[in-house]
């Protein structure tokens, strides 16, 4: 289309705006661009899905860059090749003629060849007294080279979007097998929790993605289930927290002091002295002839040979540590006593119930002994439970004694008191559980 005219196609093939708007921008080509017949038909290779043509059409497009004599596109030559149907077929790996005709007709339709029809429709070319081509009747390449920046561009997008995908592919499979592992070990190490509803609702997000999903599909499909990977991981890390501390629970009191206020409080005077003992299960430094408070003589203990279990280690076996967060949701005034009026751990929860204690009036002693007993979370949780129902207990202390004397027994449980102050404050036990 040196010449600037416009050709229209031959027969009954009507001229469409988008034929004439593909001659157009051909001809306002820079007379000195070139570019790599091979490279762009790569670039065209990759940017395909974007440009609405199948991979047999760039098959047909493959055979027809090789009757192209030069490797470099450039106006400066005849850009047009005019290869019969016969030979194209030789080259397309004999595809028939009726589908050549048919992807010849998709890649004019999308503006990457154009028509140069002769009079009679045939492709052939004038040629002068040196044999060089003076004019051809073909098909004409100068759109691809005016499309070439474009066809670049849209080839990188394509790679990139795939290598996204790629990526979005690989963490989500990372984050599938990380939360299939995680929720095995917490089911092999009995941790508690609701690992069957975690891992129904993980594989019901898995088993909705389509066979193809788009790059909004994965993306959606990441966020759910990394949410998913983030809640057991905190799960187990809470677990881990909290078996650390219970296991050095000296190390975790040291917040309870034996002093001046180790005496008895008026809501324990009718307790034998022999049960206000420290942490450790020793008398207190006072004796009973330094206390200014009548005791009763304690006669010294023999020493008996049994078969039965130690009472404190049966207490605290049968009790099982509940959630934080259902904790809360039973007791939430004990909120208000944690660092900076909330609790965000099990830390904030013990330290909160030494402030609980300390205000109830229970003494130091029977707070050990419920430690020892229970734990240091469970007696903090059972701290919170009386906090709640303080106005009904008239003797915070004696009746945290008895229920530490209930837990050594084996007859005190833990998940009724809670489920009962659930009910009370208009929650769901079941959901909260």
């Amino acid at each position: 289309m040196k010449n600037g005219h416009v050709t229209t196609p031959f027969g009954r093939r009507t001229m469409t705006f988008g034929m004439l708007a593909t001659q157009i921008l051909s001809r306002e080509v820079n007379a000195a661009k070139s570019v790599d017949k091979w490279k762009i038909y790569r670039a065209l290779c990759e940017a395909r899905p974007l440009l609405g043509i199948t991979d047999r059409a760039l098959a047909v497009m493959n055979a027809l860059l090789s009757f192209y004599p030069k490797n470099e596109l450039s106006n400066e030559s005849n850009l047009v090749v005019f290869p019969s149907n016969t030979q194209l077929s030789l080259r397309s790996h004999g595809m028939a003629e009726q589908t050549i005709r048919r992807h010849l007709a998709a890649l004019v339709e999308a503006g990457l060849i154009a028509r140069k029809d002769s009079p009679n429709g045939k492709r052939y070319a004038h040629r002068g007294r040196q044999g060089e081509v003076s004019e051809a009747f073909g098909f004409s390449l100068s759109p691809l080279l005016a499309r070439a920046d474009e066809i670049e561009r849209l080839a990188t997008k394509v790679v990139a979007e795939r290598l996204y995908i790629l990526r979005l592919r690989e963490r989500i499979s990372i984050c599938r097998r990380d939360i299939t592992k995680l929720i095995d070990a917490a089911l092999s190490g009995q941790v508690c929790g609701d690992w069957s509803d975690i891992h129904a609702g993980f594989r019901c997000l898995i088993d909705g993605v389509s066979r193809k999903p788009s790059i909004e599909e994965l993306e959606s499909l990441l966020e759910k289930i990394a949410a998913i990977q983030d809640n057991v991981i905190n799960q187990l890390e809470m677990q881990i927290k909290t078996q650390q501390v219970s296991g050095n629970p000296v190390q975790n009191e040291r917040h309870i002091q034996n002093s001046d206020s180790e005496s008895i409080s008026e809501s324990e005077r009718d307790l034998p002295y022999t049960q206000r003992t420290n942490f450790h299960g020793h008398l207190p430094s006072t004796t009973p002839q330094q206390s200014k408070t009548p005791t009763i003589a304690v006669k010294p203990a023999q020493s008996i040979e049994t078969n039965q279990p130690d009472a404190d280690s049966v207490g605290v076996k049968n009790l099982k540590t509940f959630p934080l967060g259902l904790v809360l949701k039973a007791c939430p005034d004990v909120s208000n006593y944690g660092p900076g009026g909330q609790i965000k751990n099990w830390r904030d929860m013990m330290s909160a119930a030494i402030v609980v204690r300390s205000m109830l009036g229970v003494s130091p002693s029977a707070y050990e002994e419920a430690v020892e007993a229970m734990g240091p979370e469970n007696t903090a949780i059972v701290t919170a439970c009386i906090l709640e129902r303080g106005s009904h207990i008239n003797s915070a202390g004696g009746y945290l004694r008895n229920l530490t004397q209930r837990t050594q027994k084996g007859e005190f449980a833990l998940g009724p008191m809670l489920m009962s102050l659930l009910r009370l404050s208009g929650t769901d036990s079941q959901t909260a559980a």
